[in-house]
């Protein structure tokens, strides 16, 4: 088949960019060269997978590039652009698969075209992303788990495909150290008090660590950096660290993050959100390393309660942690391994997506 895969302006594409919606991408186009399939990436001129054709919309990612006097009018100016350029070369292709930030742009090209767009919906839902991705029921809606397929009302979901991890890169680890392990994001996004809203859990994985006296690794990329200095600098210590800068993009490569789950005792998704997945969980298990998470979004699809990790009721708070991690030794390192090889694998991604393809081209 030849492939055009739609890929985000806000990052570049790349073997060693660790942020998910860069990666998955990078794996399905890489993933798709292996089986035989000519496949070209329209998106940043920076961007590399080898293999692929890049076809250039703007010269840089837009995280890479100077500031724009008027972000708003600059950035969806270039997704303009992007969507005209699917429209000038889309039936030059057998399928379209679209993965731009925000994904429901390209869509008006679709009754342009006579070539299928399928589009992976990478974020979480909301009410107005439901009723635009709902104005184009010609395009083939693919959720990344059923919790995140059920919070779509209004839009047509075609079907659900799991992400995938390099399980190569993620690799098993018998041997555990005695740390925590919590990686995420600190949102800038604030509750009406002017609470940060805490979304990925950093504040629950903390007081985990204090009230059971355990060692943390936290790390991730900081939005707002009044968020880390009031609700994680202060609780630094030598138990409770940061590890790498302090950044608004992720500055961890991708063999970093392994080590690191490699050695964890366990994982913590403590999160407040309604995960759409959670790559960081298929990572952690592929390494070995069990999940402790809430029950909220996607965390009950890719942890098995008492085999992989723990899924904890939201309702059961600190507590609820605090049972689960007395009880993590009792979880096998290779049943996590298996479980995300078997599931969670790029090989299994990129499977489903080609027989996904398949489908719609009979249809």
């Amino acid at each position: 088949m030849k492939i055009l895969v739609v890929s985000l302006l806000k990052r570049k594409v790349t073997p060693e960019i660790p942020a998910a919606r860069p990666r998955i991408i990078f794996e399905i186009s890489q993933g798709l060269v292996k089986k035989g399939h000519q496949v070209s990436l329209l998106g940043t001129a920076d961007s590399y997978i080898p293999g692929v054709e890049i076809i250039p919309v703007i010269e840089k990612s837009f995280v890479d590039m100077p500031a724009f006097e008027n972000p708003f009018y600059a950035e969806t100016a270039y997704l303009v652009k992007l969507a005209k350029k699917i429209e000038e070369i889309g039936n030059n292709f057998d399928i379209i698969h679209n993965h731009t930030y925000p994904e429901f742009i390209n869509l008006f090209s679709a009754k342009n075209i006579k070539t299928p767009i399928i589009s992976t919906i990478h974020a979480q839902a909301f009410p107005e992303y439901d009723e635009a991705l709902s104005l184009f029921p010609e395009c083939y809606h693919i959720s990344i788990s059923e919790a995140h397929k059920k919070l779509f009302k209004k839009a047509k979901i075609y079907k659900v495909v799991y992400n995938g991890v390099d399980t190569n890169i993620y690799s098993f680890s018998q041997k555990k150290d005695d740390y925590l392990l919590w990686l995420g994001r600190l949102s800038k996004a604030k509750n009406p008090d002017g609470s940060f809203m805490d979304p990925k859990g950093i504040k629950w994985a903390i007081k985990l660590a204090q009230e059971t006296g355990s060692r943390l690794m936290l790390g991730g990329n900081v939005e707002d950096m009044e968020f880390y200095n009031r609700d994680v600098k202060p609780h630094l210590s030598d138990k409770i660290k940061w590890i790498g800068p302090v950044s608004a993009e992720l500055t961890l490569t991708k063999p970093e993050i392994a080590t690191l789950m490699q050695k964890a005792k366990a994982f913590l998704m403590t999160i407040n959100w309604y995960e759409p997945f959670g790559l960081v969980m298929a990572e952690a298990m592929s390494c070995g390393t069990p999940v402790i998470g809430f029950d909220r979004g996607s965390v009950k699809e890719l942890v098995i309660n008492g085999k992989t990790g723990f899924v904890v009721s939201p309702d059961k708070g600190i507590e609820g942690l605090k049972e689960a991690l007395k009880k993590i030794d009792t979880i096998k390192p290779q049943d996590c391994r298996d479980h995300a090889v078997a599931n969670f694998s790029t090989e299994t991604m990129v499977n489903n997506y080609e027989k996904t393809y398949l489908e719609i081209l009979k249809l």
